[in-house]
């Protein structure tokens, strides 16, 4: 075969590795795992919940009722239950009885001992042996166990403690010292002061009313049995030598 008749450097060769031109078969498509049922399941693909449906129990076989339309309860109707009002008569209950709870004086923390409150070990004594009858061996009461009160325990956490001190008179609130003003002694702040101003009123003296304040003589200061009676005149009495009074003046 003439070099002429190809185009390019390809050339051709045996493949490398298997292709799908090579097989018959309808190709790797049949290999993938399912999409349907629930085991061997594709991974990549969402899984839909399966559920079973189980076998019919022998109780249910026997079962051979009509229905529950015969099992219904007495006075129901189509659209429910009668509204027909039903009493009973009942007998009187009993009237409850008072709790009986103790107080707290029924009560006896104190003999609690070690399972309420922590207690230090206990030891017991037992006799001597014959075997060492010769030692002399101090006793338990030779040592001296650090004490359990107080703040300075060894072996345990020590409790907070407080002191009670007796009542002083210097210094105290309740000193007298003679000095001290009372309540009486401080000024009261005026409200108007730090609050808004209230009206104020004043109220006048009474004012007397316009009057004559000269003395009168009363009803008792007259006689009138004592007077003299007065005559009747007619007209007025002039003098003669009393001048007219002239207001226009001829010219």
């Amino acid at each position: 075969m003439s070099t002429s008749a190809w185009v390019g450097t390809w050339r051709p060769h045996r493949p490398r590795g298997p292709i799908a031109a090579l097989y018959s078969s309808p190709g790797p498509k049949y290999g993938l795992p399912t999409n349907v049922g629930y085991r061997l399941h594709d991974p990549s693909r969402h899984r839909a919940p399966a559920y079973s449906f189980g076998t019919r129990t022998a109780q249910h076989r026997d079962d051979r009722s009509p229905g529950p339309a015969y099992m219904l309860p007495p006075r129901t109707t189509a659209k429910g239950k009668d509204g027909i009002p039903a009493y009973s008569i009942y007998g009187r209950p009993r009237d409850l009885e008072p709790f009986r709870t103790p107080g707290p004086g029924c009560y006896s923390p104190e003999k609690a001992g070690r399972w309420a409150f922590p207690s230090p070990p206990v030891y017991s004594l037992r006799s001597r042996t014959k075997e060492f009858a010769s030692d002399q061996t101090p006793g338990p009461a030779t040592y001296r166990l650090p004490p359990m009160l107080g703040p300075r325990i060894v072996s345990k956490s020590s409790a907070p403690n407080y002191s009670m001190p007796g009542r002083s008179n210097v210094g105290a609130f309740y000193e007298d010292l003679c000095k001290t003003p009372g309540p009486c002694n401080y000024r009261v702040v005026d409200a108007n002061v730090y609050k808004s101003r209230a009206p104020q009123y004043s109220m006048l003296a009474r004012n007397a009313l316009p009057g004559d304040t000269t003395l009168k003589p009363g009803p008792g200061a007259y006689s009138p049995s004592t007077g003299k009676p007065q005559g009747l005149t007619f007209g007025i009495r002039h003098s003669d030598y009393l001048a007219p009074l002239i207001v226009d003046v001829p010219d």
